[in-house]
């Protein structure tokens, strides 16, 4: 008679093997628990809960006690976070164990890049991890020039820029920006001032994506990498308003304007009413209006996020 092998029963927490594998490459920082309305990723030795509800998030810490001693891993301090859609409902995570004392602000690694963190400054603490393997991506087949659009802490930047690359990121807030700055130095990229005559190699542009792309056009500036990766709903725009299931297109249409020849263009956004699909069409109309031939991908998946809470991701490889 044959045996039929069990079907292994589902846990919403990371794998052994997974584990091992990120702590191979170097990287501290990745989620280890997944349910719909919880999760909670680890930043070295904190860790932050994401929850719809209390109850949620008190049954999830239980059970991280017990994973993060069967894998040898201490916890410092842990923090909490409600789930919100809205804007004026974000607020910074809250201590919830741990030694109040100690710094909200923190390292990690990833894939060996070193990356600040800042529980107590906003909603995000500084580093979006599941744009890891689109950063990998970046690493291996690093541009010469690439241009971050809504850069925060320019991780994407950080990564080129150990690479070799020429960078210039934008975003409208100079705190993140200033955090960029740091996050350079914290991998010993300088961020000098330009030479007389000459761009600095490493800019950080405290403005508006929507009045900048064209500047730089006018510039007749040219970038062989760019990344666009907004927030679903910003106010303070040149527009007032930015909404992303309405405003993507013309994003896309600015970032056309700056792409060199053979360019990589990486379209990601965490609006649920952009799929896959909607950004492929999008793009296509785009490079439709340019007579422009391109290959579209999807961006990859990650071991420990499911791929239904991913962003959702097109990279565009001009042809």
């Amino acid at each position: 008679m044959t045996q039929v092998s069990p079907t292994p029963s589902y846990t919403p927490w990371l794998a052994a093997d997974a584990l091992a594998a990120l702590h191979k490459s170097a990287t501290n920082a990745h989620r280890v628990y997944n349910e719909t309305s919880c999760w909670i990723e680890r930043f070295d030795r904190d860790y932050l809960v994401s929850h719809t509800t209390p109850r949620q998030r008190d049954l999830a810490i239980g059970e991280l006690h017990d994973w993060c001693k069967a894998h040898s891993l201490p916890i410092d301090r842990i923090y909490g976070k409600a789930l919100a859609d809205t804007e004026s409902d974000r607020h910074p995570p809250t201590l919830l164990s741990g030694d109040a004392t100690l710094s909200p602000q923190t390292v990690v690694t990833e894939n060996g890049t070193r990356y600040g963190l800042d529980f107590a400054a906003s909603y995000s603490a500084g580093l979006f991890i599941d744009q890891r393997a689109n950063r990998a991506l970046w690493r291996a087949t690093p541009p010469q020039k690439f241009l971050n659009c809504f850069a925060y802490t320019c991780s994407f930047s950080v990564v080129v820029a150990s690479v070799g690359a020429e960078t210039v990121s934008v975003d409208l807030s100079k705190k993140s920006l200033e955090r960029g700055r740091a996050n350079f130095a914290l991998n010993s990229l300088e961020t000098p001032p330009a030479a007389e005559g000459k761009a600095a190699k490493h800019r950080f542009i405290a403005d508006d994506v929507f009045g900048v792309l064209p500047y730089l056009k006018k510039r007749h500036e040219q970038f062989d990498g760019i990344v666009l990766d907004p927030p679903t709903f910003a106010r303070g725009t040149k527009m007032k308003t930015f909404r992303a299931e309405r405003d993507y297109g013309l994003l896309v249409d600015l970032a056309l304007d700056l792409a060199a020849p053979k360019a990589r263009l990486l379209f990601s956004t965490n609006c649920t009413r952009l799929q896959t699909r909607d950004l492929d069409a999008i793009a296509r109309a785009a490079l439709q209006t340019r007579n422009l031939r391109a290959v579209l991908t999807p961006g990859p998946n990650l071991p420990d996020i499911p791929y239904q809470s991913m962003p959702t991701t097109i990279w565009v490889a001009l042809q």
